[in-house]
């Protein structure tokens, strides 16, 4: 990071702070990088903005709310309309998931210019801390006052989940997320949760949840682990319960059952194919059911089936005050 660099990149924030965007990945995520970020932006207006898969960020009450670049394409050109500045720090220039017919690969408007404050391998939290300063940032900046979330009732939906997951986490624990279309709602209600760590894959398998989830019950063993799978996934990696059952890991595994393949019917559609009856099929998870209580039991993880938002709180509820695996398998479908 050369001086000269660092100075230009001031400027430019100086003379356009509100067009511009900073995209920060690795450790700018942190909560010291998201503390000198969101120092930038108070002084600046620049808008903050995570990858669509998070490799790690600190989370909840107390840090800054970044969310991540929305994963549909055209959500993320309306999030990203009027942007004439991006700075990327220790993160790609944010693109599409998949090429799609007739839109843009790149999320950025085409006229934007595009600066590196930090590359991966470099020091991007002393980068950021060094921008702020040079921007004459104060040193503690105010937080914008978010509400506890509130659990929800009735039938899963996506924000109603998210609303009811935020009320719920404990604190200092760590979120492993592989929910898929179950997860799309995810981040902004649970703003206000407990602090915590989130963590998500950053290329595009599926089935990273219940290993992840397991490492992190392995490298932080005093903090509880919350696994966020999608059930076409975890059938991916369903063995690492038996991990979690032969080494007594901490972790509550929430399955989102829906029996089907949804993300890969949706980006079908979403390349101008139109579904029949031999994709349906492929997708389709049913024929017989899975049974995930079942299956966990099989593999040393006591389970419990719920159907309904009511249901899952008084399960989560009960699995946080327990130490060892548990499954929750949320009917969602």
């Amino acid at each position: 990071m050369a001086p000269e660099t660092l100075r230009s990149i001031a400027q430019v924030l100086r003379n356009g702070g509100r067009d511009a965007l900073l995209v920060m990945s690795g450790p700018a995520l942190s909560e010291a990088g998201l503390a000198a970020a969101w120092r930038i932006a108070h002084v600046t207006g620049a808008q903050l903005r995570a990858p669509t898969q998070l490799p790690r960020i600190a989370r909840g009450r107390g840090r800054p709310p970044v969310d991540r670049t929305p994963y549909v394409v055209d959500n993320a050109l309306k999030a990203f309309a009027g942007v004439r500045h991006v700075i990327l720090v220790g993160a790609k220039q944010p693109a599409a998931f998949f090429a799609y017919p007739n839109k843009p690969s790149v999320l950025t408007p085409p006229e934007a210019a595009t600066y590196v404050l930090a590359r991966p391998e470099q020091d991007m939290v002393t980068a950021l801390e060094w921008l702020a300063d040079e921007l004459g940032a104060p040193r503690q900046v105010p937080l914008p006052s978010m509400e506890t979330p509130q659990p929800a009732r009735g039938a899963f939906d996506p924000v109603a989940f998210a609303h009811t997951l935020g009320a719920l986490l404990p604190e200092n624990c760590i979120v492993a997320e592989d929910a898929v279309t179950s997860g799309r709602a995810l981040l902004a209600p649970t703003f206000g949760a407990a602090p915590h760590d989130w963590i998500q894959i950053t290329g595009g398998a599926i089935g990273h949840g219940f290993p992840a989830a397991t490492g992190a019950a392995i490298a932080c063993p005093e903090r509880k682990v919350v696994c966020l799978q999608a059930d076409g996934a975890g059938m991916y990696t369903m063995q690492a319960l038996w991990t979690q059952a032969r080494e007594r890991l901490d972790v509550i595994n929430v399955v989102f059952a829906n029996r089907v393949y949804k993300i890969l019917h949706g980006e079908l559609i979403n390349v101008g194919a139109q579904p029949g009856p031999a994709s349906n099929e492929l997708f389709d998870l049913s024929r017989p059911d899975i049974d995930w209580v079942g299956l966990a039991h099989s593999l040393g993880v006591e389970g419990r089936r719920v159907e309904n938002l009511e249901g899952f709180a008084d399960v989560f509820r009960a699995a946080c005050g327990r130490r060892g695996p548990f499954l929750i398998e949320f009917r969602i479908a």
